[in-house]
């Protein structure tokens, strides 16, 4: 649980280190959001303008938000917006900077993105009904898609690939290179890795 002082602080600096985040997009390398797997896009803030191209660029069927809800209210969808439009949406609040998602959270969002592995479309060609479409998408994001957002989809990694926080973190940072994790982050990825991926290895 964060301190009064932390959350406050995460607060006060919300809106100066978004606007950072938007200079960073416009003037540098960095893209506002990655693809990471054939489901997974890690993604700083999504803005109410970008649904459209979310939905119909990267097939987004869900997204993760990790913002807490001063985070979300002025410019990013509720969840009744993301439902109008047919998504899904799942809200795991962290404070920003100094904390990482416990790992309740952290299980939960795993076992979120893994329904949208595979996802039946029917078709009206005669011969292709029932066919499955490769994936639906799930947007995953926090103000910046660094950190918070970033341990989630480690988590995740670890899990589908059975890699260590290590190799998790080493290949997120070849899809998108200024993801930031602190001690927080990597030692709830550790902790994460010794209860659901270490323990599985040793009854194999």
């Amino acid at each position: 649980m964060a301190s009064t002082g932390v959350k406050m602080f995460a607060r006060f600096t919300f809106y100066p280190t978004l606007l950072y985040n938007v200079l960073m997009e416009k003037v540098s390398s960095r893209n506002w959001y990655d693809r990471i797997d054939e489901v997974v896009i890690l993604g700083a803030l999504p803005f109410r303008g970008m649904t459209k191209q979310l939905i119909t660029e990267e097939n987004v069927k869900a997204v993760v938000s990790m913002n807490e809800d001063y985070e979300l209210r002025v410019f990013s969808n509720t969840e009744k917006e993301w439902q109008i439009h047919n998504v899904e949406f799942l809200q795991l609040s962290t404070t920003d900077i100094f904390q990482s998602p416990s790992q309740e959270k952290l299980l939960l969002g795993v076992n979120f993105i893994n329904k949208f592995h595979n996802i039946p479309i029917k078709l009206n060609k005669s011969n292709i009904d029932d066919e499955t479409y490769p994936h639906g998408s799930v947007y995953v994001h926090c103000k910046a898609g660094r950190t918070r957002s970033a341990t989630l989809v480690g988590c995740y990694l670890m899990m589908k690939n059975q890699w260590t926080p290590e190799e998790a973190v080493a290949y997120m940072k070849q899809k998108r290179p200024h993801i930031l994790l602190h001690t927080a982050q990597w030692n709830a990825l550790q902790i994460f890795y010794k209860n659901h991926i270490e323990s599985s290895k040793l009854f194999k």
